[in-house]
């Protein structure tokens, strides 16, 4: 019988040339299969939660993979970890109902932007990829204010990279929190589904909000336009992580066979 696997991945975005294939370059999802195929044996298609783009990296990336191995979950996780480069983890393997899709079954996921708010550069740390160096200061209050006017079901046209179309620009935004925490400013944005560099562009934005270039006023007013050109510019890539994707608690376990009765 075919099983389905859910794969819980974490990853340094900065080797990547993001999640998905591209031909002659190295992706998190082409180096996953790639393992998966020799552990497994037989072709596969990973389907993921979503698709990072190049230098954004990864704590909670989830996705399934269909099979027709016998091996245990555990078995997969220490021969296809044992395969990876040090640069992604493996954190976990476990059998989940085959209806289980990681990216159509997702019912939200959050991401983490994090800014190193400071003259100096975040090198002291040994930070400085996994974050973004910003060295102007930031009014938090400022931004919790221009963040606000993302909280919602909207359309974020203008959150949106140009050239980006899909059949609805409308998404919802479930929390946009901001944090300070000594040099470093946190932001965090939960959704049901995003834009394509949606985050990025929305932490831009508070960016110049923060700083005191644009009164947080101006976020509703730049969402409004339906227009990019009007928003701030897109943050780099190296500051933004997936952190977790949240699913239905039903679908996170396997279907029972037939003739496996409860004693």
């Amino acid at each position: 019988m075919e099983r389905n696997f859910k794969l819980l991945i974490a990853y340094d975005g900065g080797h990547f040339h993001g999640w998905q294939h591209q031909p002659n370059l190295d992706t998190v999802q082409g180096t996953l299969e790639q393992s998966a195929r020799r552990v497994l044996r037989h072709q596969v298609d990973l389907i993921g939660s979503g698709r990072t783009d190049a230098g954004v990296h990864a704590a909670g990336q989830v996705a399934n993979v269909f099979t027709t191995s016998t091996m245990q979950a555990t078995s997969v996780r220490h021969a296809m970890g044992s395969r990876l480069p040090k640069t992604i983890s493996l954190r976990e393997v476990v059998e989940v109902s085959r209806a289980f899709n990681a990216r159509r079954s997702a019912l939200s996921k959050l991401y983490r932007y994090r800014i190193h708010s400071r003259s100096a550069r975040p090198v002291v740390r040994l930070q400085q990829q996994c974050c973004y160096h910003f060295w102007h200061p930031l009014d938090v209050e400022r931004m919790r204010a221009g963040a606000a006017h993302f909280i919602g079901e909207m359309d974020f046209s203008a959150m949106a990279s140009a050239g980006c179309v899909r059949e609805t620009m409308v998404r919802t935004v479930l929390r946009c929190d901001i944090v300070r925490h000594y040099d470093e400013v946190v932001i965090d944005v939960e959704g049901r589904g995003f834009l394509y560099n949606q985050v990025r562009n929305m932490v831009g934005t508070l960016i110049e909000v923060g700083r005191g270039r644009w009164e947080p006023e101006r976020v509703g007013d730049i969402l409004a336009s339906r227009q990019r050109s009007e928003g701030g510019p897109t943050a780099p890539a190296r500051g933004l992580c997936l952190q977790w994707v949240r699913y239905p608690a039903e679908l996170l376990t396997p279907e029972r066979a037939e003739g496996d009765d409860e004693e």
